[in-house]
């Protein structure tokens, strides 16, 4: 087994899988990306130092797919894999009386589809690597269920729960499992349109709002923590998701009058 690092990203074609995979190649880590936008793959890699950086187009609801991709970049890396980073994600918001059938679709099979096929396939890699850790993105909307994005709040708690199931599950083979919860980051993802027939954007929404932003250099470090650490499995990140942590727990009525806010009923 080779003694260079290696991580596997997805979505690493721009947001946080980009700037995780620019702190783990300056650390010395051989990185993995998979996207299945390989303009942004290509544009990833280019901003890593020369050998760093292997790219793959993976669809991460294509259970074979993720076999081939981890099987092809583990000959790179020599056997190792220290760490899947479970990145890819999509946001729709607006209404559930009012979400298309065709994203409810999608968020499902992407954020946590793509999750749970990624952490199976990738088990086996990881429990022949000492020390190994998988690191799924879920989110601050899985502190509390959140209006007006009830859907994409659903996969990003079921990705937590996976998270504290395979933190048990993979504990005899030495894996460690961690989640990151950011709140509202300023990526491609909220670019969109906050409903399907919406001018305004979801990032307008946010802003209208008026909630921060978390700096992507504290998800990125957040990202690098999480890996390392021995027994913090949830790592919110931001204002947001720390004072929705502690709300969630003392004071549910408070935040459920917030949680009406960014994607309300009602809001087009």
């Amino acid at each position: 087994m080779g003694e260079r690092k290696a991580i596997f990203i997805t979505g690493g074609g721009s947001g946080i899988g980009r700037a995780v995979a620019q702190r783990f190649a300056r650390a010395g880590w051989l990185v993995g990306l998979a996207d299945v936008n390989e303009a942004g793959l290509a544009e990833t890699a280019a901003l890593l130092p020369d050998g760093a950086g292997w790219t793959r187009r993976l669809d991460v609801r294509d259970r074979d797919a993720w076999d081939a991709a981890l099987a092809e970049f583990t000959q790179t890396s020599g056997g190792r894999l220290d760490v899947l980073f479970n990145n890819a994600g999509v946001a729709h918001g607006g209404p559930l009386a009012e979400n298309p059938r065709d994203e409810i679709d999608q968020l499902i099979d992407i954020n946590f589809r793509g999750v749970a096929y990624g952490a199976q396939a990738a088990y086996p890699y990881l429990k022949a690597t000492p020390g190994a850790c998988l690191l799924n993105t879920a989110s601050a909307a899985a502190i509390y269920g959140t209006a007006g994005f009830a859907i994409y709040s659903a996969t990003k708690f079921a990705v937590r729960a996976l998270t504290e199931a395979l933190d048990v599950e993979w504990d005899a083979d030495g894996i460690r499992v961690r989640d990151l919860m950011p709140g509202f980051i300023d990526t491609p993802l909220l670019h969109g349109p906050a409903g399907r027939d919406s001018n305004v954007s979801k990032r307008e929404r946010v802003v209208e709002a008026g909630f921060e932003w978390v700096p992507m250099e504290e998800v990125v470090e957040s990202a690098w923590a999480a890996v390392h650490a021995d027994k913090k499995l949830h790592h919110p990140v931001g204002k947001l998701a720390r004072q929705a942590m502690f709300a969630a727990r003392w004071l549910p009525g408070r935040i459920r009058k917030q949680g009406r806010g960014v994607f309300g009923a009602g809001k087009s």
